[in-house]
């Protein structure tokens, strides 16, 4: 499941999303102020900025017998994006977020992140953070890739197939192939991992093609101290590599045409 293979990066790559996120114990100011401070300190890289309102279901309160529900407050999502549209940054009262669509390397992902987050910090302070994520989600197109006559079986490794992995089972019957993975990894952190066969809405269109998706979501939980977030991101960029390259083949490997780094 873990390749040992030394990381490298793809001139192919197939990210469509990479997202991290720091939760935190609610911070009820940020919902009730527009973050003008925070704002000036990020408006360089991302100037554009939006308000999205998200309802909150109501919760069940009181005492057996005396059951009701209570209606939650709104949450505001606060979103900051490049001109490009090709980088975002949410702030919520529960966390605050990056989320990129054109992936190159964790070492640009990272820099573009330090901004942000001591911004954050500084005019917030945190008490902790209760979950550190970061999440990659692969969509394997063969198209895109040139191995519109190969299998997924001998793209992808056998213990994320399913019934992919029958030779008899021809690919265009499924209308669903899909397996969730919780694991505990190295270094205190956890992953789960979502994979299988779909088609992806484009625009609200659905894609004629069925890809395969390789989701990844790693992350640490419990009460991690602020000054530790930039060692635990790290920490879950280490592991992300070994699991993904233990999740591809050798031919789908050299498609993506891997450079070292």
């Amino acid at each position: 499941m873990f390749s040992s293979d030394p990381r490298c990066i793809y001139k192919r790559n197939q990210l469509a999303n990479v997202i991290c996120q720091l939760r935190f114990p609610d911070i009820l100011s940020i919902n009730r102020n527009e973050p003008a401070e925070f704002q000036e300190a990020i408006r360089t890289e991302f100037p554009i900025y939006s308000t999205h309102r998200e309802g909150q279901p109501p919760k069940l309160v009181g005492t057996p017998g005396n059951l009701q529900l209570e209606n939650q407050p709104t949450t505001i999502n606060y979103q900051f994006s490049s001109v490009d549209g090709v980088w975002q940054l949410n702030l919520t009262s529960k966390f605050i977020s990056l989320s990129c669509t054109k992936y190159t390397r964790w070492e640009e992902f990272a820099k573009r992140l330090d901004t942000p987050l001591a911004a954050f910090i500084k005019i917030y302070q945190p008490a902790c953070f209760q979950r550190i994520g970061l999440r990659y989600i692969n969509i394997f197109s063969k198209k895109s890739l040139e191995l519109e006559e190969v299998p997924f079986r001998n793209m992808i490794a056998q213990h994320y197939l399913g019934v992919l992995a029958l030779e008899n089972i021809q690919e265009n019957t499924l209308n669903r192939c899909s397996l969730d993975t919780e694991i505990s990894i190295p270094g205190g952190c956890q992953a789960k991992i979502h994979t299988g066969t779909g088609r992806v809405n484009r625009n609200g269109v659905p894609d004629k093609e069925v890809k395969y998706i390789f989701d990844q979501d790693l992350f640490m939980s419990g009460n991690i101290p602020v000054n530790y977030s930039a060692g635990a991101l790290q920490t879950l960029h280490n592991q992300a590599y070994p699991i993904f390259r233990g999740a591809i083949t050798t031919l789908l490997h050299d498609a993506m045409e891997p450079e070292s780094i």
